[in-house]
């Protein structure tokens, strides 16, 4: 059994809760604020969490402050606003941010709040929900080495936690799974429309690919269970994936690195959006194609 530590979570949404049910599970004190999805709030807290008013307040009672929420507009309001992590944090304390926001803006909150003598990590993870519940996910960590090896046994309780260099780093390392996730996407959509358009067998087709170079997990695992099962549910909301590859955008502007592939898949991504699959999983790009495939579908 770890130490346990008293952790502020302010976040509790569809990766929220089920992370702050792990850290529940592993014996840890976990303090929550209001959420707008009210039901997730109660449900956290009826299973142990305890439930502060501001994230002020849980500064107050909490030693790891965990924020996890959709940009970084929301992560800064979450710590440095008027009844935000910060006004409550009296004493040094240990902010984690899991979100994934943009690398450049990881770095400016890293810096204020190690002005104020705070520690700070970025650690986005990978995943989704399912692993979220189980406490596997993949967990990508931007800080020091001290407080790299201060913070694994907490996050260890969410899942597999790698150091993979300074602060800002965990986000260049997770905005690095969203470019490829975005542009294999495009690329298994537009394959399976050639061989389904061809009158090839598309089940038959993923059997074969899957011993063949062009395997991914993607096309194996994920793509059954929504574009080819016209389930679109649930999943990885498009319009957070175009969050992530902007900000993936932003960074190669200022390193002067120019990625079309990129640029290219988010434009698809953001016409599919408009269309009202903002908030569908990310694999609705597939019905680009679908417009042209009809008469060859089995």
């Amino acid at each position: 059994m770890q130490t346990r530590v008293s952790v502020g979570f302010v976040g509790i949404g569809t990766m929220g809760e089920p992370m702050a049910r792990c850290l529940l599970r592993a014996g840890h004190e976990v303090v929550v604020s209001a959420h707008h999805n009210r039901q997730r709030v109660d449900r956290i807290v009826a299973e142990g969490a305890r439930e502060a008013p501001t994230p002020s307040a849980i500064a107050e009672r909490c030693e790891f402050l965990i924020t996890c929420v959709p940009d970084a507009p929301q992560v800064e309001e979450a710590i440095f606003g008027r009844a935000g992590l910060l006004a409550g944090a009296g004493v040094p304390k240990f902010f984690i941010d899991m979100s994934t926001i943009s690398p450049l803006a990881t770095v400016r909150i890293a810096e204020r709040l190690s002005n104020d003598g705070h520690h700070f990590a970025d650690a986005p993870v990978s995943g989704g929900p399912v692993r979220a519940a189980d406490g596997s996910l993949t967990i990508m960590v931007g800080a020091a080495t001290a407080d790299f090896e201060a913070a694994t046994p907490l996050l260890k309780a969410m899942g597999n936690p790698s150091h993979v260099g300074a602060v800002g780093m965990g986000e260049t390392v997770k905005l690095t799974n969203q470019i490829l996730i975005a542009n294999i996407m495009m690329a298994n959509a537009e394959a399976l429309s050639f061989a389904r358009k061809a009158g090839a067998d598309v089940d038959v087709v993923r059997d074969v690919i899957a011993s063949a170079t062009g395997a991914n997990y993607l096309l194996q695992t994920w793509l059954p269970k929504t574009w080819l099962a016209q389930n679109f549910e649930g999943g990885f909301a498009m319009d957070l994936l175009r969050k992530d590859l902007n900000a993936a955008l932003e960074a190669a502007r200022t390193m002067n690195l120019p990625m079309p592939s990129t640029a290219l898949a988010t434009q698809f991504y953001t016409a599919q959006a408009a269309k009202g699959d903002a908030a569908h999983d990310y694999s609705a790009v597939a019905k680009f194609y679908e417009q042209f495939t009809q008469d060859s579908r089995r």
